[in-house]
């Protein structure tokens, strides 16, 4: 008896690469071009005297020929090693085993080298369970993590259909394409609820509206996006949540799952006017204080001023929320309500209502002050999520939309390696100013 413990599909793939490195060289050798970070043995020389033998070899279409080819073949051959194992005999053996082999039966099956048919070796009791290519699969190409990180990258359904069918020359259905993504659902679920920090300097919270099919009816959601800057200094994205709803009990339930994840202590939270987040954050987190967001502020307030006098009038902002400290703030305030408040009657309101909200600043050195009210951190993110709302107009649905974000979140976050510029300046700062909860 033969034991399978073979790993069919790492022996396989490896020799398929291989021999895609040698016809590659070979066909550039042809064009007289040195080839690199190839080390030509005896063994390859020959491999590719055989390949050519074998194969008239012109181009890398006659190489994705051959390698279809000689796919099939070497399926069929662990097929039929797989035979013998299960009968217990060899082809060539007799034996008074009551089941034995039944010729072929042919299978379509789609592979990284396109559309193929294999044959697939069958036995008279029709018990064969081939391992190397299962029973009912039809993909062979190890396409799952490409559709998943082409919907990374923002294609819709449709998008990378179309790009299987044109790179692999076989077609999927955007059904097929969804199944697939939706195995990543399981992870999402594990993903929001992994633990976090016990503490974390500052936590950044923002939202992107995405247009979502519900039953036939289109509206808005918005993503809500809570990122996080622990204590070494690295950006993380703590939790993505998709909803309508916005309101004190709804950001108290965001903050609670935050604390039942582990998180004891914010110091600092820096948010748009989200309906209900003040208060929530005062329930949950009581020694946290909440720092409106300096660059939402100066949006909202330039969003009803003409161009002409847009760069004027953000000139002038930037003397309240760049003054040296809270007096001189607020004496640039009144000025600064005095000059526009007759053309434009409603525009410093909110700075007025809000104020106790954007002061927080205003005892930080003007390195702490980057950090805390310029939203670098988040709006690099938040360009990746608007590629989303570019690529598509409208989600299929709202797990369409969490499985998009979180795709887009894991891509975006590869690169979050290191700290935030003026860590060490910023962490010493903020642990004077809020003693005894930071980590020494």
């Amino acid at each position: 008896m033969l034991a399978f413990s073979i790993d069919y599909y790492g022996i396989f793939f490896r020799a398929t690469q291989s021999v895609e490195l040698f016809c590659t060289y070979f066909i550039m050798a042809r064009q007289k071009k040195p080839v690199h970070r190839v080390q030509m043995t005896e063994g390859k020389r020959n491999i590719i005297h055989q390949l050519l033998e074998e194969y008239d070899i012109q181009s890398a279409e006659d190489i994705q020929d051959a390698l279809k080819d000689l796919l099939g073949g070497t399926i069929k051959e662990m097929m039929e090693a797989e035979m013998d194992d299960h009968l217990g005999y060899e082809k060539s053996e007799r034996s008074d085993n009551d089941d034995y082999r039944n010729g072929y039966k042919r299978k379509q099956v789609n592979s990284r080298y396109g559309s193929m048919e294999i044959e697939v070796p069958q036995d008279r009791k029709s018990t064969f369970e081939p391992q190397i290519v299962k029973k009912r699969q039809k993909d062979i190409s190890d396409i799952d993590q490409k559709i998943i990180s082409m919907y990374a990258k923002g294609m819709t359904t449709r998008q990378i259909s179309e790009t299987i069918e044109d790179i692999y020359g076989f077609e999927t259905s955007e059904s097929f394409i969804s199944d697939v993504t939706d195995k990543i659902l399981p992870q999402i679920e594990d993903w929001q609820n992994r633990p976090l920090d016990e503490v974390y300097p500052i936590l950044y919270i923002d939202a992107i509206h995405y247009s979502v099919r519900d039953n036939g009816v289109i509206r808005k959601l918005a993503a809500y996006v809570i990122l996080g800057i622990n204590t070494e200094g690295k950006k993380e994205v703590l939790t993505i949540s998709v909803g309508d709803n916005e309101s004190a009990k709804y950001w108290l339930s965001v903050m609670n799952e935050l604390k039942n994840r582990g998180v004891k202590d914010v110091l600092i939270i820096c948010a748009d006017g989200l309906t209900g987040i003040k208060e929530a954050i005062a329930a949950a987190f009581p020694k946290t204080e909440y720092q409106r967001c300096i660059v939402h502020q100066v949006r909202n307030t330039l969003k009803y001023v003409p161009d002409k006098d847009r760069k004027a009038f953000a000139t002038d902002l930037k003397t309240i929320y760049q003054a040296t400290d809270e007096k001189k703030a607020l004496a640039a305030l009144e000025r600064v309500t005095e000059k526009w408040t007759p053309k434009y009657p409603n525009s410093m309101k909110r700075w007025k209502d809000n104020w106790d909200a954007i002061s927080p600043i205003f005892k930080f050195s003007t390195t702490v002050r980057t950090v805390i009210y310029t939203t670098n951190a988040i709006e690099s993110l938040n360009s990746t999520y608007r590629k989303l709302n570019r690529q598509r107009s409208v989600f299929p649905s709202d797990t369409a939309l969490l499985k998009a974000l979180y795709l887009a979140t894991f891509e975006a976050t590869k690169k979050w390696t290191s700290t935030i510029r003026n860590w060490a300046q910023v962490y010493g700062e903020l642990s004077i100013m809020y003693e005894g909860r930071l980590p020494e």
